[in-house]
């Protein structure tokens, strides 16, 4: 962690952002998605960014060193151990990344040389270059002794692993597209490639009601702005929790309309908070919670609809409590079950809330929310009845 993200610059590329995330972050996933126990940084010496990335490691489960130069290196790796090198500013998917080792069977991950240099990878030979990964015996770091202190590591333990008879792997070409392996050497490049790792994870895919597909595009088009400004799953909860406060507002005044919309609108808000959050902890390498914050949010949509139409539904003299509440509880819950137990297309629109806000809101301006409930309730009972049930498993 040494090169400057730019001429004039001090800070280590390698603590240029991507996706919220430093990329030493990205690569401290790496390294744990390849069963590392240890990660040794070849850094000047200690700053804030290289001690939080300390405290992440430790916080895994992983040892943590930092080595000024090759010298020191060669006390921290013994000859038993394999080492996995990764160059500074790699940005990699760790699961493609993975898939093209075998084990901990030694090897240098090579591509071919066109666009590769330009890219900022290094050249091996006339048809081949360097793709910043590799894993080597830890009995090659000795021979770093015989070369000057100032070498650079990764580049000269490439060149002593082939030497050595590690043996080349070419990566294939759909792992080399898009933003799955790339060299960041830049805020720009770093920029650039966010909005294409945003795409590449949200972008066109299988079809998706209106509320989603719309959250999508949102993430698509203004993620990467977020991820950059840092704690964008957290904006946007807060952004659903502020339009579900007006929507309530609206409802106060009776203008109900407006609050179906804003209640819809806080749908879309919770998928994109959803999309967000995922990219997120794929950039720290975490693994979802056993209650995703973005479930909760959408059980709060659900409890907001429910409350809209009890507001919107007059309440009949000597009608009991449990009758009144009965059309809304109904719905929501039918929209919640009929499309965790049954398959088909129509279910991608059953549970789109967003959707739900605006057909509730045209009822809400004629005055006819109660029988739209009503017969939404029984629509979602024959589809149910119609469609095949989902396998197990």
């Amino acid at each position: 962690m040494t090169e400057p993200a730019a001429a004039g610059q001090a800070v280590p590329r390698a603590f240029l952002r991507v996706g919220g995330a430093t990329l030493a972050r990205h690569q401290l996933g790496l390294a744990l998605a390849m069963d590392c126990q240890r990660v040794i940084c070849i850094a000047r010496g200690a700053s804030p960014e290289l001690i939080a990335l300390q405290h992440a490691a430790e916080d895994a489960g992983l040892q943590f060193y930092i080595s000024t130069g090759s010298r020191p290196l060669s006390g921290l790796v013994t000859a038993n151990d394999e080492l996995v090198v990764v160059n500074e500013g790699l940005f990699v998917d760790p699961a493609r990344a993975i898939e093209l080792f075998d084990g901990v069977a030694p090897a240098v991950l090579v591509q071919p040389v066109e666009n590769a240099l330009a890219e900022g990878f290094e050249r091996i030979d006339l048809n081949r270059a360097g793709t910043g990964l590799m894993q080597i015996p830890g009995r090659l770091v000795e021979q770093l002794h015989e070369l000057p202190a100032d070498c650079d590591v990764p580049s000269a333990l490439m060149r002593i692993a082939l030497q050595s008879g590690v043996p080349m792997r070419e990566i294939p070409a759909d792992a080399r597209t898009g933003a799955n392996w790339r060299m960041i050497r830049s805020d720009s490049e770093a920029h650039g490639v966010e909005t294409e790792w945003l795409r590449t994870r949200f972008g066109a895919g299988e079809p998706m009601p209106p509320g989603r597909a719309l959250a999508r595009q949102g993430v698509v088009m203004f993620g990467s702005s977020l991820l950059h400004a840092g704690n964008a799953s957290n904006a946007l909860s807060a952004a659903v929790l502020v339009v579900l406060a007006i929507a309530g507002g609206f409802a106060w005044f009776g203008v109900l309309s407006v609050a179906f919309l804003f209640a819809s609108l806080g749908a879309v808000l919770v998928e994109a908070s959803r999309l967000i959050r995922s990219a997120e902890r794929q950039a720290l390498g975490q693994l979802p919670p056993a209650i995703p914050r973005a479930n909760v949010l959408g059980w709060l949509i659900d409890a907001t609809f429910g409350l809209l139409i009890l507001t919107s539904v007059t309440r009949l003299f000597g009608e009991s409590l449990l009758s009144w509440m009965f059309p809304p509880a109904m719905l929501m819950m039918l929209l919640a079950l009929v499309p965790r137990v049954v398959a088909g297309p129509a279910t991608r629109l059953m549970g789109d809330r967003a959707l739900l806000g605006v057909v509730l809101a045209l009822a809400a301006g004629f005055g006819q929310v109660e029988p739209v409930v009503e017969v939404l309730a029984i629509a979602l009972v024959v589809l149910g009845m119609a469609l095949p049930l989902r396998r197990k498993g």
